[in-house]
């Protein structure tokens, strides 16, 4: 539900009600893969919990992409929430962010196409259809990244199964103490596979038409829910974005008109919308026609994610356009980022070399401000 009734001058520190969660401020951290996860069996760690905790002043934290199932892993050292110790692990990271005041939401993420034979026993990873998404994934070690293996197109039988993953992931993500769950929909991974005509050939009730190309993502939605209530849920979209894991939608207006008004009907609290990929510097002044859309036809909140600083999401807040913004490599450098945003101070730059992987360098060593700056 959308706050109506401001009374903070900067928009950035307004109050939001998100669905069932009050949020102290707008200023939102992004999910952001950074390959840390215990090896092996994909364990979140002390460092991991330590990460997050510091970033507690976030009005909302979202995880990294977290795999639901083996199934969805697709990049090295990357988490899941898919068995007791990641549960475990997860739980550490929940109860530090509480500890320091914070709130935290799950991503739950399938890669599909997006993978590697390597992650799979040998195995071609699963998609909607047979079509190598020609890109290039996190491999670890010496190998570094390689080329995406050209998938098998899931069976008609077997996509209940997968849409049960998600479902358990949820479960898992509450057990392990966290505030609500994103599903991840958008970047290329395999719900986004099922959205886009360029990567969706199928021509049963899955594939075609918009209405049986959304259907997974719908009944993805449904299922998780279920599980934790509509107002604790929120999907990410990044519509006509898919080009970095060769993505391509020639029906985007349709595709995403007809999808935001089911995830309407479902309830869902919000949609976290990548509205670009690049530099801040050349971030359209005005959203594009699909953000527009998916504005006036979903009833929750709208979050607006990519190439953001504090002035344009100031901006973007107070317009009405967006409740809120997500921060991606800006809150990775500064953990305190609201607190600098509301000082107008400085901003550490991002470590780039220590993205993906590595240890607590470029990682939990960023500075906070002192109260002497």
């Amino acid at each position: 539900m959308r706050d109506t009734s401001p009374t903070e001058t900067d928009p950035l520190f307004r109050a939001l009600d998100l669905g069932a969660l009050q949020l102290p401020n707008r200023v939102l951290m992004a999910p952001l893969t950074r390959s840390r996860a215990a090896q092996p069996g994909d364990v979140p760690t002390e460092l991991n919990a330590r990460y997050y905790a510091q970033r507690a002043s976030a009005g909302l934290i979202f995880t990294e992409a977290t795999q639901v199932s083996p199934q969805g892993k697709g990049y090295a050292y990357t988490p899941g929430i898919h068995s007791a110790e990641q549960v475990a692990g997860w739980r550490e990271v929940t109860e530090a962010v509480h500890a320091n005041g914070g709130r935290i939401a799950l991503q739950l993420w399938h890669v599909g196409r997006m993978s590697h034979v390597d992650f799979h026993g040998g195995e071609a990873p699963v998609a909607p259809s047979a079509i190598d998404a020609g890109a290039h994934i996190f491999l670890g070690g010496e190998t570094g990244f390689a080329p995406t293996s050209t998938p098998r197109a899931l069976s008609r039988e077997e996509i209940p199964g997968v849409v049960d993953q998600y479902a358990r992931g949820a479960e898992l993500a509450k057990q392990a103490g966290f505030d609500g769950v994103e599903i991840h929909g958008a970047n290329a991974y395999l719900i986004h596979q099922f959205l886009a005509d360029g990567s969706n050939h199928r021509d049963d009730d899955y594939g075609g038409s918009v209405t049986k190309r959304i259907r997974f993502a719908v009944e993805v939605a449904e299922a998780v829910a279920a599980v934790w209530g509509p107002e604790r849920v929120g999907m990410r979209l990044s519509p006509g974005l898919g080009s970095i894991g060769g993505v391509s939608e020639s029906e985007l207006l349709p595709t995403y008109g007809a999808l935001v008004t089911e995830l309407s009907r479902v309830g869902l609290a919000y949609l976290d919308i990548v509205e670009y990929f690049g530099a801040p510097a050349e971030r359209p002044a005005e959203p594009g026609e699909v953000h527009r859309l998916i504005r006036e036809r979903f009833d929750g909140a709208y979050l607006a994610n990519g190439g953001f600083l504090a002035d344009s999401a100031r901006r973007a807040i107070d317009s009405g356009r967006a409740d809120g913004v997500l921060f991606g490599s800006t809150f990775l450098a500064n953990p305190d980022l609201p607190e600098r945003f509301r000082r107008g101070a400085a901003l550490n730059a991002p470590q780039r070399e220590t993205f993906f992987g590595g240890d607590a360098k470029g990682y939990t060593d960023y500075p906070a401000l002192s109260w002497a700056e």
